[in-house]
């Protein structure tokens, strides 16, 4: 900006709009005291946000935890809508605020040359849509099949039995036939509870109970199902924790350094990190993690509860310096929101929306399951598109 330009005195027929809209737009450090406040914010996201995301996992591994089908399908599709409304009210909306063409940093210099803000985003759903078709082409081709039983199963205490059709001694006669699209998104369709909970019986087997059948049967064994399952649906996943990482360290900055919004930001953002968690933590516990990578989903957990925390603590060491609305904060914010919000768009329109309800041929056939499954994904987007008017 000019130093030539006095704000005191404009006209408004002959000024620059940029220094205008820069002075306008200026950033000053909000920070207003009330440390102890922001220092048990720091705790209790911690403590609500992890345990949010741990509840589902830990839910999928501890069989007394296994909860009532209709709790997992809550998690599970409440969390979609969830990341559906972060990607479009808390990123990409932030990120026209923030590097846009009427924003100061849109109006100056090479920014102002072309529209940054939709490129990134177009750009960033690119990429993570070739890597998604990259992965499946590379599980397909390589090993003839991809993805998971349905983990309905194993989440919870509806497994789908009939009467006892699949018995010990049926389970050794082998692996049962689970198809791709019902590997991937997880049905919803009892008829196939019964062959997904026997490849499950078979899975805890001793390996020698059933090596015969497998070397004389085609079909892979569950073992190899969830090994080559697990490397291509953890790319995605991970892609998706990234995305919300991103938006974690963000919030996490700004909540550690603002001023008179702080009592406002506060609760929203327990909540917001709570709904996110939520979502994470039921995507994370439909993964087949194979044993030796036990670790890798509670440090998943983790990774997602302690990233705003440690941006709080990051915001409070520069309190007193860091300023929000400054150009550079301003770009990168904005070019991590556009990053995040391409990740997000990307992943929760075609990962849990359209594979889960267009493209799976073993949907539920009950209207009450169905109802319930879009009503918990509009109440999850309803109540994040609410939080975005304070967060």
């Amino acid at each position: 900006m000019s130093t030539a330009f006095d704000p005191t005195s404009v006209n408004l027929d002959e000024a620059d709009a940029t220094q205008i809209i820069c002075y306008l737009q200026r950033g000053e450090n909000d920070y207003d005291g009330r440390m102890g406040a922001r220092i048990s914010a720091l705790f209790v996201i911690l403590v609500v946000s992890s345990a949010a995301t741990f509840f589902p996992v830990l839910a999928a591994r501890v069989k007394s935890l296994r909860i009532n089908i209709y709790v997992y399908l809550f998690a599970r599709y409440f969390g979609a809508g969830v990341i559906i409304a972060t990607a479009f009210i808390h990123l990409l909306d932030p990120a026209y605020a923030e590097i846009g063409p009427d924003t100061c940093v849109g109006m100056t210099g090479h920014w102002a040359d072309y529209a940054w803000c939709p490129a990134i985003v177009l750009t960033s759903i690119t990429v993570i849509f070739l890597m998604d078709f990259g992965a499946e082409q590379y599980v397909d081709r390589k090993y003839g099949f991809a993805h998971s039983p349905n983990i309905e199963s194993v989440i919870t205490n509806h497994p789908g039995h009939s009467g006892g059709a699949h018995t010990h001694g049926e389970a050794h006669a082998g692996p049962q036939s689970i198809t791709h699209n019902q590997m991937h998104s997880g049905d919803q369709d009892e008829n196939f509870h019964d062959q997904i909970a026997a490849a499950q019986t078979l899975k805890d087997l001793p390996k020698k109970d059933f090596d015969d059948s497998e070397k004389a049967s085609p079909t892979p064994s569950v073992n190899e199902v969830i090994e080559h399952s697990f490397r291509q649906q953890i790319a995605a996943f991970l892609i998706l924790e990234f995305g919300v990482i991103f938006h974690s360290v963000i919030i996490g900055l700004n909540l550690g350094t603002t001023g008179e919004e702080f009592s406002t930001l506060y609760p929203v953002l327990v909540f917001h990190q709570s709904f996110e968690g939520l979502g994470i933590g039921a995507r994370m516990s439909a993964i087949p993690f194979p044993k030796r990578l036990n670790w890798l989903p509670w440090f998943l957990c983790a990774a997602y509860g302690l990233t705003t925390p440690i941006a709080i603590a990051i915001g409070l060491g520069f309190r007193n310096t860091y300023n929000a609305g400054s150009m550079t904060a301003n770009i990168i914010s904005g070019v991590l929101d556009a990053i995040s919000a391409g990740i997000l768009i990307y992943t929760g329109l075609v990962e849990l929306l359209a594979r889960d309800f267009l493209f799976n041929p073993e949907l539920s056939r009950s209207s009450r399951r169905l109802t319930f499954m879009i009503t918990c994904v509009l109440l999850g987007m309803a109540l994040m598109a609410l939080l975005g008017k304070w967060a």
